[in-house]
């Protein structure tokens, strides 16, 4: 199953997990790390077109972004949260492709198929993952670390950066 089946949201999506046998697991282990406080500083990570995002993605953007700025900033100079929640269960109808496959596959028939990962619908221009620093030095981490972290999602990301002097939520 390849990411890019499911990056554009078609039709109504399905939340019901109460229905489903077997239902996935979500991967994203942490919605916010680092240590609360007031910051100077909030870099935020949004994309500029209206796509799907599998739980997969988040978390590994949110890795990449908390250890690149872990190692500069140390565990204590920075706050990060997620702001968005894979709702979405993706479905796959799987064929089969082995010798007499046609005696045994349904084919399009009743093909509801599978659960096999949660994905988030984002709109043009939502905000994906903030960071919140303090000093210069710490923001040009940041940058550098959603930077890196955009890599892994799917469609083209911003980097906003934005005075924030109230603390953090």
């Amino acid at each position: 199953m390849h990411g890019a089946n499911y990056r554009e949201g078609n039709g109504q999506v399905f939340t019901r997990k109460q229905y489903i046998k077997g239902k996935p697991q979500i991967k994203i282990a942490k919605f916010q790390g680092g240590k609360r406080g007031t910051y100077q500083y909030c870099v935020q990570l949004s994309l500029n077109e209206k796509i799907q995002i599998r739980h997969m993605a988040i978390e590994s953007t949110r890795l990449a972004a908390n250890k690149t700025l872990e190692k500069t900033t140390g565990e204590t100079g920075y706050y990060s949260r997620l702001r968005i929640y894979p709702h979405n269960m993706l479905r796959e109808n799987k064929q089969i492709a082995t010798a007499g496959a046609d005696r045994i596959s349904e084919g399009m028939r009743r093909a509801w198929g599978k659960a096999t990962s949660l994905g988030a619908r984002v709109r043009a221009g939502q905000c994906i993952m903030e960071l919140y620093v303090n000093g210069n030095d710490h923001l040009v981490a940041a940058k550098k670390a959603l930077k890196g972290a955009c890599v892994k999602l799917p469609g083209t990301p911003t980097i906003t950066v934005m005075d924030w002097n109230k603390p953090s939520p």
